[in-house]
């Protein structure tokens, strides 16, 4: 990601996702990741934190929920989700690629809707490819993105491979 968007464009963007989730409740989205209780979830590219909650609830107490952006109004806003729910499972962190998370420590990245606009895509491939477990799963979205893009851009470096497609989701395994 180059930096962040500024504090209106941010505001939009935080309205017309309140609405989108209303109609399509970021839970659904999840169940074709199938997140189970204890696994360790991040959600990078977080934005205005519409996946923490049903995340949240998912991984349970004995699971972690990462959430990163590059935008500290994103961070601030899941912290206050976060709170507002005493969601006690819940990390932020403010970056633009690393996750400052040790390898092999997650079950699940989501990366939803953000994959078109990183400037370093690799770079950011190749992180999330660290902190997954082997056979973690990288959960992709994005719909800016034709179905061949996406297949080539994710599984071309070798590093994910397509486990399933969903009906809104394709779940890729790590690679090696």
């Amino acid at each position: 990601m180059d930096k962040p968007m500024n504090n209106v464009m941010f505001k939009g963007m935080c309205l017309i996702f309140m609405i989108r989730d209303f109609f399509r409740p970021r839970g659904n989205i999840l169940k074709e990741v199938e997140i189970k209780p204890g696994d360790h979830v991040l959600d990078y590219g977080c934005g205005p934190g519409g996946y923490v909650l049903p995340t949240s609830e998912l991984v349970g107490n004995s699971g972690k929920t990462y959430a990163l952006d590059i935008n500290p109004l994103a961070v601030k806003r899941v912290e206050k989700i976060a709170s507002k729910n005493q969601l006690a499972n819940v990390e932020t962190t403010c970056s633009d690629c690393k996750t400052g998370l040790q390898d092999d420590s997650l079950d699940v990245v989501l990366l939803y809707d953000i994959f078109h606009m990183l400037s370093d895509p690799n770079g950011v491939l190749k992180e999330l490819h660290r902190v997954l477990k082997p056979n973690g799963i990288l959960s992709f979205s994005d719909h800016h993105m034709k179905e061949n893009e996406i297949m080539s851009r994710i599984t071309g470096e070798g590093l994910f491979g397509l486990s399933k497609k969903g009906e809104r989701t394709y779940s890729f395994l790590k690679q090696g």
